[in-house]
């Protein structure tokens, strides 16, 4: 049987002030405030280049950061490996690729991080990878490899990957922003579900959809800044900011 979901340790989960991020000479993120708290699901939206990936990368240190302090699940992340690599033990994240490895088996993708990052025996790495394999009902894909599957399944098998380290808080770029259209709701849905269990999420999509039925706030970001931060409700029917009008009238289009 997989641990439960816990929602009771550091009220706040991420914690971003000040954030500063530049590529050469293009300043990405722009002075980034953000608090993010325990079981809170957050969907980050915003126009391509606006820094949204560039933002969840940060949390997990894929990518670094010039200047400011993020602060996850009450540990301050630093140069310091050690550091990074604690945090990441407790941080899963589903990439716009599913960057599983095709010459191993779902199961044995699966169950790679809980062996040798877990310390997990086999066999009790084994039962989890199958607990999670249900939760994304996929569970008879578990011999096959991942050129076997559709992008869909290929996609669940990334989100069950990460859900097998236990994590306390998910991150997801862009994860449906690669599949077909028609491979696109067996991913929400999953992904659905798993806010409804109570993880603490932050999503980038443009699928408002998922945002109106699933997130507590819509984020949008322009030009490497947060431009409004809104419950569903709000930021769908009042729009403060005209930038964010101005989007919403073409994705909603």
């Amino acid at each position: 049987m997989a641990p439960k979901i816990e929602t009771t340790r550091h009220p706040i989960a991420i914690e971003i002030e000040g954030l500063d991020k530049w590529f050469g000479g293009f300043h990405v993120l722009r002075g980034i405030d953000f608090t993010v708290k325990r079981g809170e699901r957050i969907v980050i939206c915003g126009p391509s280049g606006s820094g949204k990936s560039t933002l969840i990368r940060c949390i997990n240190r894929l990518e670094t950061f010039e200047r400011g302090r993020i602060v996850v699940d009450g540990i301050e992340l630093t140069d310091d490996m050690r550091c990074v690599d604690e945090i990441r033990r407790e941080v899963g994240m589903v990439f716009q690729q599913f960057n599983l490895f095709p010459h191993l088996t779902v199961l044995e993708n699966c169950t790679l991080a809980p062996v040798w990052v877990r310390k997990l025996p086999r066999r009790e790495a084994e039962a989890v990878a199958m607990h999670y394999l249900e939760r994304v009902r996929i569970p008879e894909q578990a011999g096959k490899y991942p050129g076997q599957l559709s992008g869909g399944q290929q996609q669940r098998v990334a989100i069950a990957r990460a859900l097998c380290m236990n994590p306390r808080i998910m991150l997801f770029d862009e994860p449906t922003s690669a599949l077909d259209p028609e491979m696109v709701k067996e991913v929400l849905d999953t992904m659905v579900q798993l806010a409804r269990d109570g993880m603490t999420m932050l999503v980038v999509s443009h699928e408002m959809g998922f945002a109106r039925e699933v997130a507590d706030r819509v984020v949008f970001m322009d030009s490497g800044q947060i431009l409004e931060a809104a419950p569903p409700d709000a930021f769908f029917g009042t729009p403060q900011h005209a930038r964010t009008r101005a989007f919403l009238a073409q994705v909603l289009r």
